[in-house]
């Protein structure tokens, strides 16, 4: 009753190892999507090549309330993608798939196969599943959006330049209006 299943894609300007780069900085995520990671820390660094790595989250949506949880990394295929499984809050696989479509474009895909475990998301799928559902959806808009940016940013020719990049967006409740024990 608390499975998901979303498939987001992304055409972004940029090569897919720039894109398999950016993302499996994860410590990074906190900085240039600020609106979706709240902290991320590195527990294990896993295999060269990042298989096992183990990377624990504290993340949320524009919905008013937070979730903890891990991945580990179970396989990479640089620069083609790589696929991890959640554990925490959420439990449950995610694949990332980069292909490049042109030199000057890469399409990005995100298979992520989860069941909602956090008490409260657990309970109120079955009446909130819509709302729940558009909540991930704005997150991955969000990361679109600040993927862009931070493309922009590492591009830029100069600091002049960089500083005339928008900042990516930030969440839209502060994290502590409701926190993890408020709601399970």
């Amino acid at each position: 009753m608390s499975s998901y299943h979303f498939v987001t894609r992304w055409e972004l300007p940029t090569t897919c190892e720039e894109v398999y780069r950016t993302l499996e900085d994860a410590e990074d995520l906190v900085r240039w999507w600020p609106s979706v990671y709240l902290d991320a820390k590195i527990l294990e660094k896993g295999q060269p090549g990042g298989v096992g790595k183990v990377v624990e989250l504290y993340t949320k949506g524009f919905l008013p309330y937070t979730l903890r949880w891990k991945f580990r990394v179970l396989q990479t295929d640089f620069p083609n993608g790589y696929s991890l499984e959640a554990i925490g809050d959420f439990v449950g696989q995610g694949v990332w798939t980069f292909k490049q479509l042109s030199p000057e474009v890469c399409e990005v895909v995100y298979d992520w196969r989860i069941r909602a475990e956090k008490p409260f998301l657990k309970l109120m799928t079955p009446l909130l599943r819509p709302i729940f559902s558009a909540n991930h959806l704005w997150a991955m808009r969000k990361g679109e959006e600040s993927i862009r940016l931070e493309l922009m940013r590492r591009r830029a020719k100069s600091e002049e330049e960089r500083a005339k990049i928008s900042a990516p967006p930030g969440p839209i409740f502060p994290h502590n209006i409701l926190n993890n024990k408020t709601l399970g």
